[in-house]
């Protein structure tokens, strides 16, 4: 399995045989008599390559799998003890979110071993990062008219999922927009202003057009897509004529770049985020504190249920 997934990552049977350090007639033999022993062609040879067929991706995507779960295995029991000190989590892009992740972060013991991983990314690669990447946490991050797609669709891939959050968004500026000096924004008022959104939208059951559709509000006419979340808080810092929806940020983010939040009344539109993980995954001493530092920052910035 790891010969085939390396000539898959590889497209080449040369390097995938330099990368395994393994002679290439040795590799070759091994896929042959793995295909014969599965009766399946897993890999087609062209003159651009070697690339999988449908049975063999189907098969890569279930060694993959495999292949992580016995890398989790080896890595939990090295050395004759379990490594209990892993946290790893998905999440949307959200101010209130990366603060708690700081907090988490100031609470751990120098002292102790720990591998942290903390991915910013959308829905659907949450979800696939806690299936296929062993991520142990995910937030999901949707608009709440679509609760039922999620749900229908984290039971059939049975996972948990708990509420943290249910919020309106709220318009984030630069402090010299003209409409920094209105305490509440109109639809209407932001016409004339560029929007910065994050275009990286996914609803099961639904194309990802009409997904980026559904989160248009207003009718801004100039849309700028920005998918890193460093970049749209500097754009924002640096251009007056730009403004972003986004759930509540804190304080010191928003003095950092030189930004101001307004609630706009117009827009009622309802999100969810939404903390997910295996149905028979059991949350580590990290993973309560991370959420018992969510539940603070959201408590903080007025991120209400």
């Amino acid at each position: 399995m790891k010969y085939a997934v390396e000539i898959a990552e590889t497209n080449s049977m040369t390097k995938a045989a330099e990368r395994l350090y393994t002679a290439q007639p040795n590799l070759s033999r091994a896929i042959r008599e793995l295909e014969n022993a599965l009766g399946i062609v897993i890999f087609r040879r062209t003159s651009k390559g070697i690339y999988p067929t449908a049975q063999g991706e189907e098969f890569l995507s279930r060694a993959r799998k495999i292949l992580a779960q016995v890398d989790e295995v080896e890595d939990m029991f090295r050395d004759g003890k379990r490594h209990e000190n892993q946290f790893s989590i998905s999440v949307p892009r959200a101010g209130y979110i990366a603060h708690a992740f700081t907090e988490f972060l100031k609470k751990l013991d120098p002292a102790d071993s720990a591998e942290i991983y903390y991915r910013e990314t959308n829905a659907m690669r949450a979800i696939s990062n806690i299936l296929n990447a062993e991520y142990r946490l995910g937030i999901l991050r949707y608009q709440s008219a679509y609760d039922r797609n999620f749900k229908i669709m984290l039971d059939e891939k049975e996972l948990t999922s708990e509420l943290i959050c249910e919020f309106t968004n709220v318009v984030v500026m630069n402090k010299q927009n003209p409409l920094a000096q209105k305490e509440e924004i109109t639809l209407d008022d932001l016409a004339p202003f560029v929007e910065l959104s994050n275009p990286d939208t996914f609803v099961p059951a639904m194309s990802p057009v009409s997904a980026r559709k559904n989160e248009i509000v207003g009718n801004t006419s100039r849309h700028i897509y920005i998918f890193e979340r460093g970049s749209q808080m500097e754009l924002l810092g640096e251009l007056p004529d730009t403004f972003m929806w986004v759930s509540h940020i804190p304080p010191k983010m928003l003095e950092l770049h030189g930004l101001i939040t307004r609630s706009c009344a117009e827009n009622t539109r309802k999100y969810r985020d939404v903390l997910i993980y295996k149905r028979d995954y059991k949350l580590t001493e990290l993973d309560k504190l991370f959420i018992d530092e969510l539940t603070t920052a959201k408590r903080s910035f007025r991120v209400n249920l």
